[in-house]
């Protein structure tokens, strides 16, 4: 036993301290959980129509209001949209049809979602007017950008579609990785096929048609859903089936001639 200077036993110091490290650590994991499952959520700010959080392998409704966790799915039916937003203003819409996964690596907060089916758009919320990196994937994309508005489709092919409606965004091929970037200004749009480098892949000026195909595909998605609330258990659109419908004005056939006048 080691004695001090007046032969008292010195107290050893190193378990103690081990102690209050562990307790330290502890107490900063705890934080960081509650951080990760408040901070880092995502709040369902809209939801219409079929939409479900995948968890514990259980569909769950989403409702507005509603979190979304870290690792979490969200599933949109054929008539289900969802608007979510995040602690930093940041926000994305996922279109019917649609799988994601919210923040599918825990350890990044700057990766924001994995889009495996269907189609999104993304706005990303500038910090004070700074860039706020941020970075999309897809089965075949990595999607960077710093604030900005994009849309990101994937087809059951796992081909992807990005079209820019304003900033900018850097997008490199998943599988096919290298060490240059193809970035899209707004009103660009580029094909990520899973075989194809992007080099050869080329940027389409004329990416707004994605859009306009985009607000079609709602409309029709839209007036399904009116259609099956009005038809009486129908369940096609409004006029079709058996009911009767007004017909439109140019639906009446025009009047006779009026008759020759007597000779």
């Amino acid at each position: 036993m080691e004695l001090t200077d007046r032969g008292r036993p010195r107290l050893e110091m190193l378990p103690i301290r081990r102690a209050l490290v562990a307790l330290l650590l502890c107490t900063w994991c705890m934080a960081g959980l509650a951080y990760a499952q408040t901070g880092s959520a995502a709040k369902v700010v809209e939801a219409q129509g079929s939409v479900s959080l995948f968890r514990d392998n259980q569909e769950w409704v989403l409702f507005p209001g509603d979190p979304v966790q870290l690792g979490q799915t969200i599933i949109t039916g054929p008539d289900g949209f969802a608007t979510l937003e995040v602690s930093d203003g940041s926000s994305f819409l996922v279109y019917p049809d649609s799988k994601v996964v919210f923040r599918k690596n825990p350890g990044s907060l700057r990766d924001l979602i994995d889009v495996f089916l269907g189609r999104v758009k993304v706005h990303i919320n500038r910090l004070g007017g700074e860039p706020n990196p941020t970075r999309v994937y897809t089965p075949t994309a990595v999607i960077s950008v710093r604030g900005t508005t994009f849309e990101v489709s994937v087809d059951e092919s796992e081909v992807t579609t990005v079209f820019v409606v304003e900033g900018t965004v850097g997008v490199r091929h998943q599988l096919l990785p290298s060490s240059r970037e193809t970035v899209l200004e707004a009103g660009q749009s580029l094909v990520v096929d899973p075989l194809v480098p992007l080099a050869k892949a080329g940027v389409d000026g004329a990416g707004i048609a994605n859009a306009a195909e985009d607000v079609v595909r709602v409309a029709a998605s839209l007036w399904r859903r009116i259609g099956r609330g009005s038809s009486g258990g129908g369940g096609g659109a409004p006029g079709a089936g058996g009911g009767t419908t007004p017909p439109l004005p140019t639906d009446e056939k025009a009047p006779a001639p009026p008759p020759p006048p007597p000779q």
